[in-house]
Formats: C-alpha cells, structure tokens, sequence
C-alpha cells in the first residue's frame, strides 16, 4: 500500500512525524527505507497481534452462543478448537509466503493477491482477486448492519427501562445505519493501513470491553438459574423439526469458521512489520498470540453463553432478549461494538480502496486527478494530503454499503453465506497451494497428502455451511420488506 507517488524528500517527512523506529536491516536497507525502498516499516509482535485480534474478534463473537446450541456440549466447544487449530496452521502456511523463493531475502508482495500471483499465477490470481474483494464488500456491509443493531439495541434498552417493560419500542433502523455511514466516510480519508495502528489497538480494546460483558451476564445468569442449561447434541428435536436441525447445525458450522477467518488481510498486516527477525517469523509468534486469546474468549463466551440459556441461546448474545437488567451496562457492552466496527471496518475496507486506487493510477498515470496530492496543514495533526480521486472513491464506497445494509437488513445470513464462500479458498486452499509451491512439496508424498486432505476436509465444512446459509436467507425473504426495517 504505497503511498501514491510523492518524492522521498516528502516521504521522508511523513516517516518522522509518524515513526520512530530504526533498525537497519541487513540486506540493503538505509535508516528510513526497507530493502524495497519504501518507508522503514514499524510494525511489531504486539501491533500485528492487535491487527489481528481487532479483524477476528468480531461481532462474530456474540452469534457463537447461538452456534454452541445447535451443536451441543461435546460438538459445539470440538468445533470451536479445531477451527482455531486450522486458521493457525494455514496461518502460518500462508506468512511463509509473504517474501517469494525465500522468506528472508525474497522478493516482498505486498498483498495476499500478489502472493498469488508470484506462486500460483495464471487465472487462479483472477479467481483469488473476485473472491477476497467480494468479501471485503460483504464483511463492510455485515459491519453497518451489526453496528446499526447495537444502536438501536442502546436505544430500545432504555426505551424498555424507562416504560417499565410496556412499549415494544419498536425502532427504524436506518437512521442508526447512516449515521455509522458518516462515521465510516471521515475515517476513510486516512491514506495508510499503517497509519491505522491506533484504531486498531482502541478496536481491540473495545472487543474485550464487550466480550467480556457479554461473559460476566452468562454468567450471572448461570448463577441465578442455579444450574447449567444445555445439553450433549445440542438443541432438542421437538424445539426445531428434525431439517431445521440440520441446516442450523451446518449454519453453526459456519459461524464458528467465520468467526475465525482474518486470513485474507493476513500479507497486508504481515507487509506493516519491520525487520530484523524475518517477517514471517515476528508473523508466526503475533498468529500464536491472536489465535490462542480468540479461542479462549470464543470458548468462554459461546459456553458461557449456552449455559445461561440453554435451547433458547439468542442469535446477538447482547442485543437478543434476555439482559433487560442491568441495562446501563448492556448500553457500554453495545457502545463498544460500536466502536469496535468503526475500526473493524477498516481494517478490512484499506485493502480493497488500495487496490482499487493502484489500479487506477496503472490505467492513467498521466491523470493529475487520480495522482495529484493536494498538502492542506491541519491545526494540531500536522500536514495532510488530500487526494480528489481518492476522497471521492472512498465516500463512493461507503456510500453503497449503506445504502445496500439498508434494502438488506437480514444480510448476516448472505454474510454468512459470503464467509463461506470466502473460507475455504481464502483460508485453506490458497495457502496450502502456495506453500506446496514455494517449498516444493513433491506429489504424493506424505506431506503433499496430509495438506490435500486437510484442504478436501475444509471444502466440505464450506460447502454444508453455505448450504445452512442459503436456507437461512430463504426463510427470512419470505417474511421480508425492503426499507421496512424496525426491531
């Protein structure tokens, strides 16, 4: 993610105000430029676990509850660990593959495309491009949507407080997701993905914030419930029919695997990391920590969850029935997902406007309007440059995500349906086929197989998840009004 076309000497200037690191590394590199002449990159363990933990721990968290139902007490927590077990090791598959032929010295790409397209080439790199900036897309528009849930769901707990439980408070929700739109354009005008660690680290933040909230009610509940509801295979036949049951286990499925998928800003948050040690090794360690921290919330949260309200486990642990009390806090635990999106967001929207804003400079070099900076001084931040293609691109974007989460309220399922699509190439296939490439796995050896079979097993997870998905979406069309939208 360059920083368009600027001299040095302005390049130059951005370093020092944004950076402080300089260790010079070996191969060729000077004090303020890596060995690919751009900026000394600062990242380090603790910053790219932040990344991390901020794209994984998601509002993916609160729907785990609902998925433990389905699955049961043995099922739903075995699930839970073997996808955290697969997105580490395909995790480090793929860092592996961050520099090309050496993971020291190789040449860098710079996002998980080009990692593509320097292993694998040909129309796989075509294939790989629609499918991550598909679900970029989606996981923008998921974001609007669940944070524009947790407005109103502020907004109807002190509704409910304040009638005594007598109004339904009934709420439309497209105020709440116009406003995040607003938000969402202002933080879009920040150039750099690097320039985004703070967000990141206050997103994190936040998500431990909610979590942990939505931990200490399932608890509280299991308290005064006295005992621990739930059962070994998971929600009765008698509350669902026996179909129901199985698309929902497969939709659990799903959610489970999504709530874990960060793999496809894997190179673009490895690419922020300075080095010495090798990158893919700081990566390895931040994969380590993030994967190891998500399992044990997602554990605690969907378990604890699931024994404070059995069967009836709600979709959106903070915004589904159940807390009315103490509702102050519940209004903290949804401020912060809040938040929490606003960064989330992000993180996942940077990758595809750079994309977008590289592909126009490639196709016009000579368009002042694409390239041009304009340098306008801010009081109290220092200079900024404003770009006109860029600022007008961005908002563009924001603006159809909006715009879209508005016609389609119900769209967790599609995005449901999108992870699935996305999990398996993003996560499994694709990295599994890089590193048999760039290690030079022979054919059929032991190695070669056990990758294959690990692939072959994920593809079938992906495919009964998008089936539980689709079923999802089906049901809700029946019932479904555009624009109509009121919780």
């Amino acid at each position: 993610m360059t920083m368009g076309d600027n001299t040095k000497n302005q390049q130059l200037h951005h370093h020092q105000i944004f950076d402080v690191s300089v260790d010079v590394p070996p191969q060729g590199g000077s004090k303020c430029f890596d060995d690919d002449g751009r900026l000394k990159r600062t990242g380090t363990v603790w910053t790219s676990s932040a990344h991390i933990i901020t794209a994984v721990i998601g509002s993916g968290v609160l729907s785990l509850a609902w998925a433990t139902a389905q699955l049961g007490w043995v099922a739903g927590p075995s699930v839970m660990l073997l996808f955290s077990f697969v997105t580490y090791y395909t995790s480090t598959l793929l860092s592996a593959c961050y520099r090309s032929s050496d993971s020291v010295t190789g040449k860098r790409n710079y996002t998980y495309m080009d990692a593509v397209r320097s292993n694998l080439g040909g129309a796989k790199v075509k294939i790989c491009g629609y499918v991550q900036y598909l679900n970029l897309f989606g996981v923008s528009i998921g974001y609007t949507i669940a944070s524009s849930i947790s407005m109103m769901a502020i907004k109807r707990s002190n509704c409910f407080h304040k009638s005594g439980g007598k109004n339904p408070c009934h709420i439309n929700s497209n105020p709440y997701m116009i406003a995040f739109g607003i938000t969402e354009i202002i933080f879009s005008q920040i150039p750099n993905f690097d320039q985004l660690w703070w967000l990141s680290i206050v997103a994190a933040v936040m998500s431990f914030t909610y979590s942990t909230i939505g931990l200490g009610l399932g608890i509280a509940q299991v308290a005064a419930n006295g005992n621990i509801m739930g059962s070994m295979t998971g929600i009765s036949i008698g509350t669902v029919t026996p179909m129901q049951k199985m698309w929902r286990s497969f939709q659990a499925l799903g959610d489970i695997a999504f709530a874990y998928s960060y793999s496809l800003i894997l190179i673009e948050i490895q690419d922020t990391i300075r080095s010495p040690p090798s990158e893919s090794k700081t990566m390895k360690r931040a994969t380590q920590i993030s994967v190891a921290v998500t399992t044990l919330f997602y554990m605690l949260c969907g378990c604890m969850g699931y024994a404070a309200f059995g069967d009836l486990s709600p979709g959106n642990l903070l915004t589904g029935f159940g807390f009315y009390n103490p509702f102050w806090l519940l209004d903290i635990a949804n401020a912060a997902i809040v938040i929490h999106l606003v960064g989330a967001y992000q993180v996942y929207a940077q990758p595809l406007f750079a994309f977008v804003e590289k592909t126009a400079a490639q196709k016009f070099p000579d368009s002042d309007f694409i390239k041009k900076d304009i340098i306008i001084q801010i009081p109290g931040i220092g200079p900024y440059n404003l770009n006109l293609f860029r600022m007008i691109w961005r908002t563009a974007f924001v603006i159809i995500t909006t715009v879209i989460s508005m016609i389609l309220p119900f769209f967790n399922d599609v995005v449901g349906l999108l992870g699935a699509f996305g999990f398996w190439p993003l996560t499994v296939y694709f990295p599994v086929e890089m590193y048999i490439v760039q290690k030079k796995i022979p054919k059929w050896s032991t190695r070669w197989l056990c990758l294959q079979i690990l692939s072959v097993a994920c593809l079938i997870i992906t495919i009964a998840a998008a089936a539980g998905s689709i079923a999802g979406v089906v049901s809700d069309l029946k019932v479904y009004k555009p624009f109509k939208t009121s919780y």
